[in-house]
């Protein structure tokens, strides 16, 4: 791990992914510059060396370039960007797009767009490398996915995550560039697998969460992750990804990671749906971007239009748009006609 090539990285939001990235970059010996639309969030980690806001306990080492901007002309950030060998985007999945089309213009060419965000866009159903590749087609896209608590990864942590884009030199420079003692990076060519593992997880961490929040046991939650990995299969296969895809890292073992660890606002939000908390409510006092939420409505309409079967999938989306209670969710599944596995 010592003989490697330092890049120059910019980061794009500095929530608790993008913080625990910067950690672990900035600490390998990259070059690492961080923005975020939040300035008193990215003075304040600069001034403590912590983002107590998201990622509390982790020490960010003090070389990391926070650029501020204080005007609208992007100077600074263009600056950045010109000299990056590697762009990740930290964002949530819904604003992606947004994000990425108000500066891909200032990243070269040959630079690598890295993206760890786990989503599927609302609007046009589309993973998050097709929308890199509508807004500015040839980018050099890589998306990073696998059972990756920041909390974890923040303070270094043992970590395994695999990296997947159709152009297989830039998976491979990013393996070798984010790979460390404490943070094992594997390639895979299956990117749409990828990306839907880590995105469809989310529905089922919720799932997992309300069957909490209801008091259920162990049964319950292994029931419901084992055919929900069906259901992510079912319509993964159905979109073009491999099936072996979903039994790897960014498959089942996002799905455990997030479907048990107290780490995941998916599952902390379900929680709170089993407990009786309306969903808006919910959502606010997990504090973060709650991407199940969004990839259920998406997901939903996926399986409507390719005819996938996903029925915990849409009783979960019954949940969030109260047509149905956690407890009559539960016993409509419990209750369907009977079938072989």
């Amino acid at each position: 791990m010592t003989d490697f090539e330092k890049k120059n990285v910019c980061i794009i939001g500095y929530g608790s992914f993008g913080t625990a990235i910067s950690i672990l970059l900035a600490g390998k010996g990259h070059s690492v510059s961080v923005t975020d639309m939040n300035k008193e969030l990215l003075m304040n980690c600069r001034e403590t060396g912590e983002n107590s806001r998201y990622l509390p306990g982790a020490k960010i080492p003090s070389g990391i370039n926070y650029i501020i901007e204080e005007s609208e002309n992007k100077k600074e950030i263009a600056a950045a960007l010109e000299e990056s060998d590697i762009v990740v985007f930290a964002v949530p999945a819904q604003v992606f797009r947004a994000a990425f089309a108000g500066i891909s213009d200032l990243i070269p060419e040959d630079a690598i767009v890295v993206d760890v965000a786990k989503g599927i866009e609302i609007e046009s159903l589309k993973r998050l490398s097709e929308v890199a590749e509508e807004v500015r087609p040839g980018t050099r896209y890589v998306s990073l996915s696998g059972p990756s608590h920041a909390e974890e990864v923040g303070i270094g942590l043992p970590t395994t995550v695999a990296v997947a884009s159709d152009d297989k030199e830039a998976a491979k420079t990013i393996q070798e560039a984010f790979s460390t003692e404490r943070f094992r990076v594997y390639t895979n060519d299956d990117i749409v697998g990828v990306e839907l593992g880590g995105s469809l997880k989310n529905i089922m961490a919720l799932g997992a969460g309300i069957s909490d929040g209801l008091g259920f046991g162990d049964n319950a939650k292994a029931a419901l992750m084992t055919r929900g990995m069906a259901e992510i299969m079912r319509l993964g296969v159905a979109m073009g990804a491999k099936e072996e895809t979903f039994a790897g890292l960014t498959g089942v073992g996002d799905l455990i990671v997030t479907c048990t660890s107290m780490h995941s606002r998916n599952r902390r939000c379900g929680i709170l749906l089993g407990e009786g908390v309306p969903v808006e409510e919910a959502m606010k006092e997990v504090g973060m971007v709650v991407e199940g939420v969004y990839t259920c409505e998406a997901a939903c309409k996926l399986a409507d239009k390719l005819g996938v079967d996903m029925p915990i999938t849409k009783s979960i989306k019954a949940c969030l748009d109260g047509k149905l209670t956690p407890g009559e969710a539960i016993d409509n599944l419990m209750l369907r006609s009977l079938k072989s596995e």
